[in-house]
């Protein structure tokens, strides 16, 4: 699991890095509906006929758009009404490697916060060389561990 995990993760983040840019790209101040509407010389009356929908309904959905709560289905039967491609995909903050060695890291921090107060009150405290060394192999172990997403219960 741990290597084609990597893979898998190591591959998206390739594919990322190359859809950046399209990230900093800004959406229209009216929106994507209502631009490509407008550049086409469509009018509302016309997308409503080719959406099989009231003309009413498009300044609506154009609303809905800006607002961000229209329905993926309707942003698509809108694209294809505009003759577009509805491109979707959600783009990690940080790449996805990162996002795992950083939870791992967390992971191993607080498993070993509970063996330090264990040791502590056994009188067994490691010193901070010891910790950190322990603290590195944790986040080896964890990395791509079941759970690693799972919130400490109890």
């Amino acid at each position: 699991m741990t290597r084609m995990t990597a893979q898998a993760r190591s591959r998206l983040d390739a594919r990322f890095q190359r859809l950046g840019p399209l990230v900093t790209e800004p959406r229209p101040h009216k929106g994507w509906i209502r631009a490509i509407r407008d550049a086409l010389g469509m009018s509302a009356r016309e997308l409503a006929a080719r959406m099989q929908v009231s003309q009413q309904t498009i300044p609506d959905l154009e609303r809905s758009e800006l607002r961000g709560t229209i329905k993926l289905e309707t942003l698509q039967r809108a694209a294809d009404a505009l003759d577009c491609d509805l491109v979707y995909f959600l783009r990690p903050r940080r790449s996805l490697d990162e996002a795992v060695q950083t939870q791992a890291r967390r992971k191993a921090i607080q498993h070993l916060r509970s063996v330090a107060h264990h040791s502590r009150l056994e009188d067994q405290a490691v010193t901070d060389p010891e910790t950190a060394a322990q603290l590195d192999d944790l986040v080896v172990r964890f990395v791509d561990r079941r759970g690693l997403w799972s919130e400490p219960t109890g």
